[in-house]
């Protein structure tokens, strides 16, 4: 049996493992070379509701965000996303 690796980002609402995704992308390196990439926005739903419900489908997290830091009088100014995480697992694919 071959293992291959996908990656998962998730972007989060919060820096809490529970609170709801916001964002994502996945990098399937399982899939057929043909197949058509996952990319954000290819559905309204995300593929878990947080990172714990990754991480009980057997999703390993690899990054955690660092907490942001907000020069004064800037706090609510738009951005990127802050609460991004990785993720990873191997999956099997047959030959």
């Amino acid at each position: 049996m071959i293992l291959r690796q996908q990656i998962l980002f998730l972007h989060l609402t919060t820096p809490d493992l529970k609170s709801p995704a916001i964002a994502w992308s996945l990098y399937d390196g399982a899939a057929p070379e043909d197949a058509i990439p996952m990319n954000a926005g290819d559905s309204s739903e995300p593929p878990y509701k947080s990172i714990l419900h990754a991480m009980r489908d057997g999703w390993n997290v690899i990054q955690v965000p660092a907490l942001p830091q907000y020069p004064l009088g800037q706090e609510h100014d738009t951005g990127h996303l802050p609460y991004e995480y990785v993720l990873e697992r191997k999956v099997p694919i047959h030959e």
